[in-house]
């Protein structure tokens, strides 16, 4: 059942987040079912690999349920952890993380490049051009005034783009 789940979204991928979410609710809703009462009539004992897989299932019950309403989020969280692999390696080298400061710091500044990575920026680049840009901006800006400086809103003329050389 979880390989047909993982086949269907497979074929969705280049979707428009509403097909996506339709596709969901008619398509993958009834496996995700079909799951789940098999989870519930299973027997294995606690301790054993299926016990434990039962358990940990059970646990994420809601957040897998979760994905049938919304087509922007993906059934698992395998790109997010690829993409933060490279970060996780080289924690031990970073120095401002030695508080809960620097760790949410870190975090600010890993979300922002991430973020630019999938959107196709040069992480480099938009970075700072963040810097140079928001800097001009009033003391409180709008969301509106923000807004044009969020990855997806950056269209390819702007020196930021991977692709493009500055």
């Amino acid at each position: 059942m979880l390989d047909q789940m993982f086949y269907l979204e497979r074929g969705w991928r280049d979707l428009t987040p509403t097909k996506h979410k339709e596709l969901r609710q008619e398509q993958l809703k009834p496996v995700i079912k079909q799951f789940w009462q098999w989870c519930d009539q299973a027997v294995a004992t606690p301790k054993s690999r299926l016990g434990r897989a039962l358990t940990y299932a059970q646990n994420q019950r809601s957040m897998l349920n979760r994905v049938l309403d919304y087509g922007e989020i993906d059934l698992s969280n395998n790109a997010t952890e690829r993409n933060v692999k490279s970060f996780v390696i080289g924690r031990k080298n970073w120095l401002f993380a030695t508080s809960p400061a620097g760790a949410q710091a870190n975090a600010i500044w890993l979300t922002l490049i991430e973020t630019a990575k999938a959107n196709g920026l040069d992480p480099r680049q938009y970075l700072e051009y963040l810097l140079n840009q928001l800097g001009q901006l009033p003391v409180f800006p709008t969301e509106e005034e923000l807004a044009v400086y969020l990855p997806w809103q950056q269209v390819p003329d702007k020196k930021v783009w991977r692709d493009q050389e500055a």
